[in-house]
């Protein structure tokens, strides 16, 4: 262990901003090793990264796709040389970014699932309903935007959509005010969208705030986050040696219900074809490391309200080969297809 002999590392980003959840947990179940080589496919401010790299003298390649946590990273980098890459792009392709550095099989993966609290806190980014801003919540910066979500929709998609990935059980009142609102005047900014679902979603001082669901919805629907996590699963199954770890820490149900039923999946033999039965099935791809899932302490919550949803998954890569990744579909709920609305128009 390095932990105490390691000089502080220059800060990424703000500390006071940012806070690891589950951060002894995530080492515990990821269990670094001097020589191994980790991904951190969310790296955000680098707190992950920053614990592994402290714990084991190993190798961490980190993936984030918003172009300004790459940059902030530069600092750290510095401070491990040789130890640590970080590269711009989507966790969903972990093994290829890990393959083009030299690291086509890894001791360990981990995710940590949602908007990190920088981009929540930042307003010009547009993930936030707290501060004003443009409506954009895109991570990258590319392709559709929130205000194009909220301006394009028919009222009943947009109710679906705030209802199946924001679990908001008001969307279709919600989708109502929107549609009425946006035709008097375009929905741009945050705080906009904000006021016109607050007149419909009352809420005491002590709850979330009226708007947390449906902005979690438009912002899951941006960046296509639930099937960017179906595919880092697949891709961390393929990418993982026998032994290796995979640690995922979600914040709510829609993205731990995926993990969980992959992770159940994967531990159990893969059921032959009835229609092939001398098909032999497949052996179990990961055992699980965490029986169900691991949840924060009460000091933890107290400390960082964030962590109070959060939870931890984890599994161990057996030596069996990885699986179709093709299965994963159905754990998706369906993103409005836009150029098939183009097509019919």
């Amino acid at each position: 262990m390095m932990a105490s002999s390691l000089p502080p590392d220059p800060p990424v980003g703000d500390p006071d901003r940012h806070v690891p959840v589950l951060l002894a947990e995530v080492l515990a179940h990821l269990a670094p090793k001097a020589g191994g080589v980790y991904v951190d496919g969310t790296f955000g401010a680098g707190g992950y990264t920053r614990a592994i790299l402290g714990a084991a003298d190993c190798r961490v390649i980190a993936i984030d796709r918003d172009p300004t946590a790459v940059a902030a990273s530069a600092p750290l980098v510095l401070a491990h040389p040789g130890r640590l890459a970080v590269t711009q792009d989507r966790f969903g392709n972990l093994d290829q970014v890990a393959a083009m550095l030299d690291a086509p099989q890894v001791d360990g993966v981990v995710l940590d699932i949602g908007v990190s609290s920088m981009q929540l806190d930042e307003g010009e980014r547009g993930f936030s309903f707290r501060r004003d801003g443009p409506l954009d919540m895109r991570m990258s910066g590319e392709g559709l935007s929130a205000a194009d979500y909220v301006a394009r929709l028919p009222e009943a998609e947009l109710a679906n959509l705030i209802y199946r990935f924001g679990e908001e059980r008001q969307s279709r009142g919600i989708a109502k005010a929107i549609v009425k609102a946006r035709e008097e005047a375009p929905i741009t900014r945050t705080l906009q969208l904000a006021d016109i679902i607050a007149k419909v979603v009352w809420s005491k001082p002590h709850e979330p705030h009226p708007a947390t669901r449906s902005f979690q919805a438009l912002r899951i629907a941006v960046n296509d986050e639930l099937g960017e996590l179906a595919r880092a699963l697949a891709a961390a199954e393929r990418a993982l040696k026998p032994g290796g770890r995979l640690v995922v820490v979600t914040f709510h149900s829609l993205e731990d219900r995926i993990v969980k039923n992959f992770l159940n999946a994967r531990a159990k033999p893969a059921a032959g074809s009835r229609h092939l039965p001398a098909v032999t099935s497949a052996p179990p791809s990961f055992r699980l490391v965490a029986k169900g899932a691991v949840e924060p302490g009460d000091a933890e919550t107290r400390a960082n309200p964030r962590a109070r949803s959060a939870k931890l998954r984890a599994g161990e890569r057996t030596d069996a080969p990885a699986r179709e990744a093709s299965d994963l579909d159905a754990l998706l709920p369906p993103l409005p297809d836009f150029d098939a609305r183009n097509r019919h128009h």
